[in-house]
């Protein structure tokens, strides 16, 4: 523990503390003021205080110095006579101030706009390592940079190195630079503190204003997506107008009295020429500068070297990403070959998407280690490639290429490869190529040479064939590539005698007199030459009878055989020779019971098959020609072998939709027998034409149709049916919805017996147009329509029935009905008309609950004030007595006359005046003063349709209060009645006044709800029956003593009356 120094110092300081106070407290002197002491190493201190106190003058001062466990004093300082030795307490005022830093250098890179700063740690003055940390402080114009900067003194003197990039280009401003530092001892007690600053450094040449005016950076060159700022430098007392970059301006930033400057942000790939930068001042000074903008080199892709010449190693490689930048600050190239190191520098085109270099081969090398460079001002990038140089080998493209030939299946065949391939084999590729496209590959094996011409020759060629040829070479032992395909050489062999006879086919005339042959064009292959002509001759047995020479093009000749059948031969011939004969029988064998079948389409042929005949000795030639053409016709043929029993017949002449005709012939030891023939078509298709189709004859419900067969070259395929299509429509109506799938109206019948030619359609309904449409249909599908409109006839029998079903139903109907009605009559009567109606089938009786209980809806109940009505009887039929002129006033009017004073002994009518009573309970009585109004009510012809039927001659006594007309339903006192007869007595009136029942009241029950002892009333002719009768404007019930009496002649059930009226409320 005591052998830590810093912990030894602190125990030595407390102790001198110590001693201090003790000692001032003995001799009574006073500290010195204002006591200071640093230490710039750590190992000496410098101590400074104030002795401004009197009572210290004179006084000698003396440092005593503590060290480990001793206290020693030497003499530091001396003042005055007297020598005294004072301890003062040193902790508080000690303090760590390291030197003051010294800048060795200070440089700035414009290009990068980077400051570079050495200076001394001065660390030899420690004697053991500290951490210490400088503060850099940079001043641009306005702006200050502090910057940190932190290192370890070792004891010994050390150049430190700092750099700075600024974000602006150096020359915009002047830099200015200091630097102090800082001792980090973590041991030390007393105050740490900073440096003094080190004298300010600037950067050379601009710290002064400009001369001129300038813009900064200069044609400067920058990554795509970077931040450039540009100022531009003036004389002080001039202005900036405006700064652009390229066409956009872009806000001043004002960097001291004689720069400014912009910003821009996230520049984009700049254009060959590079992008401008303007500055404006004012009044009319303008500059400016160029920026570049673009991209660091990509790294070299798919590197490759190969040599061609074994000369030069030829380097080649995509660029990569393009970098935008061009001239002199386009990419370069280095390609280093790490063996020999060697270098060469690589010419390209920057604008080309391949570059190559190329690099020396050296004599005894074969092993090559390349390194690709590629770099720019924004950066660089490197590709490697080690290679085998004769693994390496891409011949160039063969040069002076020439076929010859003096045979007519040999070539000669010469080239040139420029080069040095004496220690290598080469192969060689020849490409053989004919008139029909066919490739054929020859490859030949030689030995390398220099700079040297190669051979080689080419056979199995065919007589007067026209061939292309090319050749290509690479390395035979280390395969790498081939080399280009030389330019093609045509060349046309020599002809030889062609190489077989032509087919050949013959044809009798119906007669037999003639024969006539035909032969086949030899293909180029088989002709070995140009044909010139063909020889025919006839052969009978073994001798010569007749010889033709026909010349190309003819393909057919003429024998007359007169009689005699003979052997006939054909013989093609060229420039070189003749071909092998070709030779075939002039005897037709007889056929019977010769069949006509039918071939099948496939789409590009046609199939035909047959049955095998054990006689066919020589094969079986099949013939055809278009059906629909008149003879002669152009003939073909195909032969087959004894075994084969089908094939499918292709030819270019075959079109779809046309029928060909075929006869299979059969070749046996004495002749050619017909087997059969055949009718077929390469692919079916839909009939050109539709049938042509009428109406022969038309019914009520049925239609005949009749139909033409279509002519064999329309039909376009074998057919295999009819549809009839036919529905109910107007001549006009759309097509769409007559042929529409799933309509119930029309009707499809499929007709697949070819041999009909009608039908007849039943079912139909009378006088009804119907559309027919017809088609035909062949395998290879359904052919054009054609339709007819047609109306059936009327059925008579059916509108007659149809007329007298309705009429018969309607008689008897009507019968049944006058039957029942006639039964029924009483029932019918008493139902619908009665003579006394139901009061429990009228509505004016349905009253409501509590009808009585103030119930003021219901007006029927109310009795309401009126005014007098009169009732005017204008005559009446009954012999019973008239009632003339009478009045009953009711007491508000009875003083009130007619003012005419019209009189009323002498008329034939009587007018009845009367009025309801007044309820008290509900209505009150009206005020004096208010005018009461009067109404008369005229019955013209109103009579009693219940009188009885009177005798003229008898004369009985009639009441005639009971049966005049209609009887008041209130009590009204009576001013006047006027009869023809006599007066009424007291007796008669009071029979008269009031209410009176509708109904034979004699017959009531008086403890019946509707009795009048059950009504508590003064008035002794207490209404029964309805209460609302009030209203009621026709007779009611009769009294009980016309019920009995016989029938009037007014009255009595009619068919009028069902319609008549009847109130029932």
């Amino acid at each position: 523990m005591w052998d830590n120094p810093s912990l030894r110092c602190l125990l030595a300081i407390a102790f001198l503390h110590l001693l201090s106070l003790i000692y001032s407290q003995e001799t009574g002197k006073s500290t010195p003021g204002n006591w200071k002491c640093i230490t710039h190493d750590l190992n000496r201190m410098i101590c400074s205080w104030d002795a401004t106190s009197s009572a210290n003058r004179g006084l000698t001062y003396k440092i005593c110095q503590f060290r480990a466990a001793a206290i020693k004093t030497p003499v530091s300082a001396v003042a005055g006579n007297d020598f005294e030795c004072m301890l003062f307490f040193l902790v508080s005022f000690q303090a760590l101030i390291p030197l003051t830093p010294q800048i060795l250098n200070l440089s700035a890179d414009f290009s990068t706009y980077t400051l570079y700063l050495t200076w001394n740690d001065s660390g030899s003055v420690f004697q053991h390592e500290l951490d210490a940390s400088c503060t850099i402080l940079s001043r641009s114009g306005f702006n200050v940079f502090p910057i940190n900067y932190d290192s370890k003194l070792t004891g010994k003197d050390s150049i430190l190195f700092w750099n700075w990039t600024s974000d602006i280009p150096l020359e915009c401003t002047s830099y200015y630079v200091k630097i102090r530092c800082y001792i980090n001892e973590l041991y030390f007690t007393g105050r740490k503190e900073w440096s003094e600053w080190s004298p300010v450094r600037t950067v050379p040449e601009k710290d002064t204003k400009p001369n001129s005016v300038m813009v900064f950076p200069q044609d400067k060159v920058v990554l795509v997506g970077s931040n450039v700022t540009f100022c531009c430098l003036y004389n002080e007392g001039k202005s900036v107008k405006f700064m652009k970059y390229g066409s956009e301006s872009y806000p001043l930033l004002r960097l001291s009295k004689w720069s400014s400057a912009i910003k821009v942000q996230n520049v984009s790939a700049s254009v060959p020429s590079g992008t401008n930068v303007w500055c404006s001042l004012v009044p009319d000074d303008v500059e400016g500068t160029v920026l570049f903008v673009g991209y660091a080199p990509d790294t070299p892709q798919n590197l490759n070297c190969e040599t061609r010449t074994f000369i030069t190693i030829t380097c080649s490689w995509n660029p990569g990403r393009p970098t935008a930048l061009y001239s002199k600050r386009r990419t370069k190239y280095i390609l280093f070959e790490r063996i020999s190191r060697e270098n060469v520098t690589c010419k390209v085109e920057e604008l080309n998407k391949k570059h190559a270099c190329d690099f020396p081969v050296h004599a005894n090398q074969k092993i090559y280690n390349f390194t690709l460079s590629a770099s720019n001002p924004l950066g660089q990038a490197e590709s490697s490639l080690l290679i085998d140089v004769n693994q390496r080998v891409h011949l160039e493209t063969p040069d002076k290429f020439t076929v010859s030939t003096n045979s007519s299946t040999h070539a000669h065949l010469s080239w040139y490869i420029p080069g040095n391939f004496i220690k290598i084999r080469l192969l060689c590729q020849i490409e053989i190529s004919n008139s029909n496209s066919e490739r054929q590959l020859q490859n030949v094996s030689m030995a390398g040479a220099e700079n040297s011409n190669y051979r080689a020759w080419v056979d199995a060629l065919h007589p007067y064939g026209t061939y292309t040829f090319r050749v290509r070479c690479s390395a035979s032992e280390y395969f790498w590539k081939w080399s280009k395909w030389s330019e093609g050489k045509k060349l046309t062999t020599l002809e030889a005698p062609p190489a077989r006879g032509p087919d050949i086919w013959r044809q009798r005339s119906p007669v037999g007199e003639t024969v006539t042959v035909f032969w086949k064009p030899l293909l180029l292959s088989e002709a070995n030459g140009i044909i010139l002509s063909h020889e025919v001759v006839c052969y009978l047995r073994e001798r010569m009878l007749k010889a033709h020479e026909v010349p190309v093009p003819l393909n057919s000749t003429e024998i007359k055989l007169g009689g005699n059948d003979c052997l006939i031969s054909v013989i093609a011939k060229n420039r070189a020779g003749s071909s092998p004969p070709s030779r075939i029988t002039s005897v037709d064998l007889p056929s019977d019971n010769v069949k006509t079948e039918l071939a099948i389409a496939t789409g590009n042929g046609i199939y035909i098959s047959w049955h095998s005949d054990p006689n066919v000795t020589c094969g079986y030639t099949l013939k055809w020609c278009i059906s629909s053409g008149s003879e002669p016709c152009n003939v073909d043929w195909e032969m087959f072998p004894s075994n084969a029993i089908d094939a499918v017949i292709k030819s270019a002449l075959f079109q779809p939709g046309v029928r060909y005709n075929f006869s299979l012939y059969g070749c046996k030891h004495n002749g050619y027998q017909l087997l059969q023939n055949i009718t077929g078509y390469m692919k079916e298709l839909p009939p050109k034409v539709a049938p042509n189709f009428t109406v022969e004859e038309t019914s009520s419900d049925s239609i005949l149709v009749k139909w033409e067969d279509i002519p064999v070259e329309d039909c376009q395929g074998f057919l295999k049916g009819y549809i009839l299509y036919f529905a109910k429509g107007e001549k006009g109506s759309s097509k769409t919805s007559f042929m529409e799938e799933g309509s119930p109206e029309l009707t499809v019948k499929n007709i697949t017996d070819l041999t009909k030619k009608s039908l007849r359609i039943l079912g139909l309904q009378g006088k009804t147009s119907y559309r027919l449409d017809l088609r035909a249909y062949t395998v290879g599908g359904i052919g054009p329509s054609k339709d007819l409109y047609v109306v059936t006839k009327e059925n008579s029998v059916g509108l007659i029935i149809a007329i007298l079903i309705p009429v018969a139903v309607a008689v008897v109907l009507g019968v049944v009905t006058s039957i029942l009605c006639y039964q029924k009559r009483e029932w019918i009567k008493e139902t619908f008309y009665p003579d006394i109606p139901n009061p429990e089938n009228s509505k004016a009786l349905q009253f409501q609950k509590n009808i009585c209980e103030g119930n003021t809806a219901l007006k029927t109940l109310e009795m309401n004030p009126c005014t007098p009505n009169s009732v005017e009887v204008v005559e009446t039929r009954s012999t019973v007595l008239k009632i003339e002129d009478t009045e009953i006033i009711s007491p508000v009017a009875d003083s009130e006359l007619p003012e005419d004073g019209s009189e009323t002994g002498t008329g034939s009518h009587v007018v009845v005046s009367y009025c309801p009573p007044i309820i008290e309970e509900e209505i009150s009585s009206p005020p004096i003063d208010e005018p009461v109004g009067s109404s008369q009510v005229i019955y013209i012809d109103i009579q009693s349709m219940y009188q009885p039927q009177v005798n003229p001659e008898e004369e009985p006594e009639i009441n005639f209060v009971t049966t005049a007309g209609y009887k008041p339903q209130m009590q009204l006192p009576i001013n006047a009645m006027k009869m023809e007869s006599h007066s009424p007595t007291e007796e008669d009136l009071d029979k008269i006044a009031g209410y009176r029942p509708q109904a034979n009241t004699n017959v009531w029950k008086l403890n019946s709800p509707d009795s009048p002892v059950s009504i508590q009333s003064n008035n002794e002719n207490g209404s029964f029956g309805s209460p609302c009768s009030i209203n009621s404007r026709q007779f009611l019930i009769p009294p009980k003593d016309y019920e009995d009496s016989p029938t009037p002649n007014n009255t009595g059930w009619s068919f009028t009356h069902f319609f008549q009226n009847k109130p029932n409320d």
